[in-house]
């Protein structure tokens, strides 16, 4: 018998809509993103944003200057993209939200940079002209400027690039000096001596700001001061013991502080070798005095065998003693005796609770000294060695070098001959100040430097407030004329008051920057260097005081504001003077202004000046910007010297919230860094990634913490990118042909599943909004990816795409009212989600609305989506996510069925299951089928679970689908027919 082959069946495939787009799946972002920022740039993109936005309601972001000294990393990258997230969603949502990006230029970075320059062609930077060096100074911010500049345009950040502002321009160094003279002319600055962060190696003063703090391995000493004065003499022939971790202040001691209400004895050694002083020909102390709470850990560090307490009483019993230096026998500085003095930050918890005290190098031993009428001696020299006339140890050093430390160094060899050292050892572990850009340790060091006092009253802000509007110290009333102003006393409570009107975004950051302003001590203006903003005062010869004359200071910021830093010189100072004085009667400061306290400025020069008209308030409102952004470093930096610089000079802060972000760590959560190897150079990722991934990669993490980066992680970043772009490459594909005349007006005509998908819609719409104002955009990308992934790609396309491709024909040539529905909901997420995205991926979100529509101009000129107006219904959106959760459970149950290939999609899988289940009331069996894309759906009173077998049913030729009425494979369902036969 022969067989009888079977008639060919029809293709159907022609008569099937298959999505269609130009849009490619593979994204090359790196040949792709340079041509869209070249057509940006040559189309003026900002200039048409400006205009667009001209007029609307303002945002400011006022950008914190980085540093122009080498290319981005990681960590400048970070940081403008959230900047740029912030501008580009504000502008979004309908604001005028200009962006000025800007460069600190000055300081010591840079300088440090030129001088490595000039030491390797062997040059003294000393014998340069100081112009000379400066315009190289310059010369070298200037190339960093323009290099950073094109790295950060490249990642995508928008603003106006060809007017940054750089503080060293001349305007922007003119208003420097203005913001200097006007903390003069209101008694806010003085010149004093006391113990500062310095650098040795720089050589200058430093801020608290300049300064990291790093572990290291000090030598700690225990040195005996043998009593030989009191009320009584009942201390006659004591050794007082100090204990330290800094050797190299013993040549620079003063006194020796007690606690008033420390309970302190004397030791009557019986039994001991002498400790380290054994050998010295000294005789060995037989009686020490220390703190009774430290007498166990004494006798196990000085090795005491056996003693006796021979006296016992309160610190107070102290007062009035006093000892020698153990190298009392050098005469002159070290004969004097050493008074002890009650000090009330003396404790017990460590050393031998009496401490010594150096007026030059701490600022507790420097305010106790004062107090009592003694002053420093300024014995170390600013490349911290000894001076050369000091009496012990002149001319050497470094003070800083572990070597001269040391146990076997010449302080602890010279101690230990002299009888003064009972213990000494190189294994004290501690945090120590290190300079951040030398990496260098520093000292606190007593040199003449200029200070703004934190704690004296202003009499002077601007604008002014009367008296009797002044703010109450206690009370923290302000008169509601002064709104967002705090006259207040002091520079300290002003900028508390101002913190606490403050947003910070995290909260956390108000107790950080607040903890940190009610401790501070004044703040150090001056640095012993030549590249920066000068301090322009002239300073009387005869009485020390700095001179205040409106007139002069006028003069002085002009000629800045034409000539800048290096119109401060000798030989302009009698034009500066005038008539009315005599220039050899005043002295004129040559040290330069803390680089902080430019960058502090840049509010005054940028929000101020009106040389960018688009930074102007037009409301009327205050100078301040809506937004400060930055690391959360800046908290000590560059917030906090802008706050004291603002509420010095206008009473309030230049900012009405704060955002800060965390560090970028590496994959394993270790800090970054060259030497080990471990960074991710933002510049090669943008070579082989993009910048969007960068960016995705940025608005991911929680970046208000330390996060991490690397190169699994930026694969992760990438597959998320790609399941983006496939979003949009599915819209722009399955929107082919969409016209007015398809769409549908009345969402309430509407089946239900585009409904609920509208309502989803507007749920992640009013959470985008939310995010925008909380600055949440970790939350903003998670919803936006989970959105097209989750409820677009793994559920709506997939139920929807039978409708797509096959409701689609002769006989229904706009589509079938479910068809057009759909595509109308499409077209609505389209507009929805390209405006969404384009803060995010800004490059990717262009090139996919060019795709659509190549005449439309810049996504980025677009505004906030307005989604259709419909009725909400609640119980709608339960059913369908109870429906959704019951899709995923049939699914489950269909997949081990697929495992054995007793079926091969879920198409021929036919379902069971109770009909009492409430979510299934009122939804027909082919509606069931659709959304769980499964072959017929049968519902059997009182059935348990869901269960799978394979269908026996045949399948549609055209849809594929497996159907009742399907008499053969291969003929047309009912639906298939309908379309494609005119009736």
């Amino acid at each position: 018998m022969t067989d009888t082959p079977a008639p060919e069946q029809r293709d159907y495939r022609d008569t099937v809509f298959l999505p269609k787009t130009d849009f490619p799946m593979k994204a090359g972002l790196p040949q792709k993103e340079p041509l869209i920022l070249a057509k940006w740039l040559e189309g003026n993109l900002e200039g048409q944003i400006r205009a667009a936005r001209a007029g609307r309601d303002q945002f400011i972001l006022h950008d914190g200057p980085p540093y122009a000294n080498g290319d981005m990393h990681i960590g400048h990258a970070l940081n403008h993209i959230l900047k740029d997230m912030v501008v580009r969603t504000q502008t979004l949502k309908g604001k005028d939200a200009p962006y000025v990006p800007g460069w600190d230029c000055h300081g010591l970075p840079i300088e440090w940079k030129v001088e490595e320059q000039y030491r390797k062609k062997k040059l003294n930077k000393d014998e340069v002209p100081v112009e000379e060096f400066r315009a190289e100074c310059r010369a070298y911010a200037q190339h960093w400027v323009d290099t950073q500049r094109e790295q950060l345009k490249r990642l995508g950040i928008g603003g106006d690039w060809d007017h940054p502002y750089l503080t060293m321009d001349y305007e922007a160094e003119a208003t420097i000096v203005r913001e200097l003279l006007k903390f003069a002319a209101n008694d806010m600055l003085y010149r004093g001596a006391k113990p500062v962060m310095w650098s040795p190696v720089e050589k200058t003063a430093l801020a608290e700001a300049e300064i990291e703090y790093e572990d290291i391995v000090s030598t700690q000493i225990d040195v005996p001061f043998k009593i030989v004065g009191g009320p009584d003499g009942r201390f006659d022939g004591v050794h007082a013991v100090i204990w330290t971790t800094t050797p190299w202040t013993i040549p620079v001691n003063q006194a020796i502080a007690y606690g008033p209400d420390v309970d302190y004895v004397v030791l009557h050694l019986n039994a001991w070798q002498g400790g380290e002083n054994s050998g010295s020909g000294e005789p060995a102390p037989t009686h020490l005095l220390i703190a009774r709470d430290l007498v166990e850990a004494v006798s196990k560090r000085y090795r005491i065998d056996s003693y006796s307490i021979d006296w016992e009483g309160k610190g107070s019993e102290l007062a009035g003693v006093s000892a020698r230096h153990p190298m009392h026998a050098l005469g002159g500085f070290f004969a004097r005796p050493r008074p002890f003095l009650a000090g009330d930050f003396v404790t017990t918890d460590s050393g031998t609770g009496l401490v010594h005290m150096s007026p030059d190098h701490g600022e507790d031993d420097f305010d106790l000294c004062k107090a009592n009428g003694i002053d420093p001696v300024f014995a170390v020299e600013d490349d911290g060695k000894y001076r050369e006339d000091w009496g012990w140890l002149g001319g050497q050093g470094s003070v800083i070098n572990p070597k001269f430390n040391a146990p076997d160094g010449p302080i602890c060899t010279d101690l230990r001959e002299a009888g003064g050292l009972l213990a000494a050892s190189a294994d004290y572990k501690h945090s120590y100040p290190h300079s951040w850009r030398s990496k260098a340790k520093v000292i606190y060091r007593c040199t003449p430097q200029w200070f703004v006092p934190m704690d004296r009253v202003m009499t002077h802000i601007e604008p002014k407030a009367p008296r009797e509007q002044r703010w109450e110290s206690e009370g923290g009333a302000i008169n509601p004329a002064e709104e967002g102003l705090c006259a207040a006393p002091t520079l300290r409570q002003a900028a508390m008051h101002a913190i606490d009107r403050t947003r910070f975004v995290p909260e956390k950051g108000r107790n950080r920057i607040g903890s940190m302003v009610k401790d501070r001590p004044d703040w150090v203006l001056s640095r012993q260097r030549a590249w920066g903003v000068p301090i322009t005062l002239f300073v009387d010869r005869k009485t020390g005081q700095y001179l205040n004359d409106p007139i002069v200071n006028d003069r002085i910021v002009a000629a800045v504001k034409a000539g800048g830093v290096d119109a401060w010189s000798d030989a302009r100072a009698q034009e500066y003077l005038g008539d009315a004085y005599d220039a050899a009667d005043y002295e004129r400061i040559v040290d330069i202004l803390d680089v902080w306290f430019d960058s502090g400025c840049t509010h005054a020069f940028v929000l101020e000046s009106g040389r960018w008209p688009a930074l102007v308030r037009h409301d009327g409102g205050t100078h301040s910007a809506d937004l400060y952004l930055e690391g959360s470093d800046q908290h000590r930096g560059w917030f906090q010297s802008s706050l004291l610089e603002s509420c010095g000079t206008r009473g309030q802060a230049p900012y009405k919230a704060v955002l800060t972000h965390g560090f970028t760590m590496d994959s394993k959560g270790l800090k970054q860094s060259k030497s080990v190897g471990n960074t991710t150079d933002p510049v090669k990722v943008m070579q082989t990634n993009g910048a969007d991934i960068i960016r995705l990669w940025a608005l991911s993490v929680d970046f208000t913490e330390d996060h991490r980066i690397g190169d699994e992680i930026l694969k992760g970043v990438a597959d998320q990118y790609r399941k983006l772009r496939n979003t949009f490459r599915y819209l722009l594909g399955a929107l082919e042909g969409f016209s007015e005349e398809e769409r549908v007006a009345d969402v309430a005509a509407m089946p239900e599943l585009e409904r609920y998908m509208l309502s989803l819609l507007a749920d992640l719409d009013a959470k985008l909004a939310q995010a925008v104002d909380d600055f949440d955009f970790n939350s903003y990308t998670r919803l936006l990816a989970d959105f097209c992934n989750e409820d677009l790609s793994a559920f709506y396309f997939d139920i929807r795409k039978d409708s797509l491709y096959c409701d689609l024909g002769p006989a229904e040539p706009l589509g079938t009212a479910k068809r057009r529905a759909y595509r109308t909901v499409l077209d609505t997420l389209f507009h929805a989600l390209v405006r969404y995205a384009a803060p995010v991926l800004v490059f990717t979100s262009e090139e996919v609305w060019g795709t659509r529509d190549p005449d439309a101009g810049s996504v980025h000129l677009l505004e906030w989506p307005e989604l259709p107006a419909f009725e909400r219904n609640k119980a709608l959106v339960i059913r369908n996510t109870e429906l959704r959760a019951l899709r995923g459970q049939v699914t489950e149950a269909i997949e081990p069925l697929r495992r054995d290939k007793q079926v091969r999609s879920s198409l021929e899988a036919e379902i069971t299951m109770s009909d009492l289940d409430v979510i299934l009331q009122d939804l027909d069996r082919n509606h069931l089928a659709e959304t769980f894309i499964s072959g017929t759906v049968h519902l059997v009173p009182g059935h348990e679970g869901i269960t799978i077998t394979p269908t026996t049913d045949h399948k549609c030729g055209r849809c594929w689908r497996h159907l009742p009425e399907v008499t053969e494979d291969g003929n047309l369902c009912n639906r298939c027919d309908t379309v494609l036969n005119p009736a």
